[in-house]
């Protein structure tokens, strides 16, 4: 079992940077693909980035790609999702996940969900 707490939401204005938190406990971090996914009112959950379990690559949507910047604290058993230049289409409830397939995360069919954090952004 993997439980995962999910911080740093907030009201921001657009053009400011956020930074996400995920706290991870209950298994090896290492051993998991991680995550992070958003959702706006209305609108299915999609796919933000992803960090990779065994290789470490992270790949990003087309829409953040440039913007945001996924890592992880392996010590800490944390992952990160740095914001820049944050856009009101940003504004969504973001969600970390964890699981041991690679392709069941990218697919939104990860084993571990965090609560979310609420990101807002000011036009």
């Amino acid at each position: 079992q993997v439980q995962l707490v999910e911080s740093g939401g907030g009201l921001v204005q657009a053009g400011d940077s956020l930074r996400l938190s995920c706290a991870a406990s209950g298994r090896t971090f290492s051993n998991y693909a991680m995550g992070w996914f958003r959702q706006a009112p209305g609108k299915e959950r999609e796919f933000v980035s992803i960090i990779r379990r065994i290789s470490g690559s992270a790949s990003y949507a087309d829409s953040v790609k440039d913007r945001f910047t996924i890592s992880r604290d392996s010590a800490k058993n944390t992952l990160y999702l740095q914001m820049n230049s944050l856009k009101p289409e940003d504004t969504a409830v973001y969600y970390c996940a964890a699981d041991a397939s690679n392709a069941a995360l990218l697919a939104r069919r990860a084993d571990y969900w965090g609560q979310g954090t609420q990101v807002t952004v000011s036009s």
